[in-house]
């Protein structure tokens, strides 16, 4: 059970872990040990709050496809169980986000003082600009 809040937790058998060859340098030992992990978890098919699920599929991020599955690949350590350990925490981290409740924007202006330093500094650069011109030979 990968617990996520006081409320929400998953069941182990709606993740699917499997173990995969790692990529990158690593020796002989890394084209024969699978110690990395890709796990996979179906947003659509899981017993998730439906809040979680529609900010989860409402998410613009690249581990989750297009078909609503969550997709992590964990190989930065070296054994099996810390790749797996790895996974799991990246996956509560990415569903503990989703329930999060969203902060509303307040719209702010402008203070009368901002605006006045805007306009005076417009003021001078427009100045500094006029002298710029050609001067006349009198």
């Amino acid at each position: 059970m990968l617990q996520i809040s006081n409320s929400v937790s998953v069941p182990e058998h709606e993740i699917e872990l499997i173990p995969i060859r790692a990529q990158g340098a690593g020796g002989q030992n890394v084209n024969k040990v699978a110690s990395a992990i890709h796990l996979r978890f179906d947003i659509r098919a899981s017993g998730l709050p439906d809040v979680y699920k529609e900010r989860l599929l409402r998410r613009r991020d690249q581990r989750i496809s297009k078909e609503g599955v969550i997709v992590i690949k964990a190989q930065q350590y070296r054994t099996q169980e810390a790749n797996r350990e790895d996974a799991l925490e990246r996956l509560a981290e990415l569903l503990r986000e989703a329930g999060r409740p969203i902060k509303a924007r307040k719209a702010t202006r402008p203070t009368r003082a901002s605006k006045l330093r805007r306009l005076e500094g417009k003021t001078q650069r427009g100045r500094k600009k006029a002298l710029r011109g050609r001067v006349d030979p009198d």
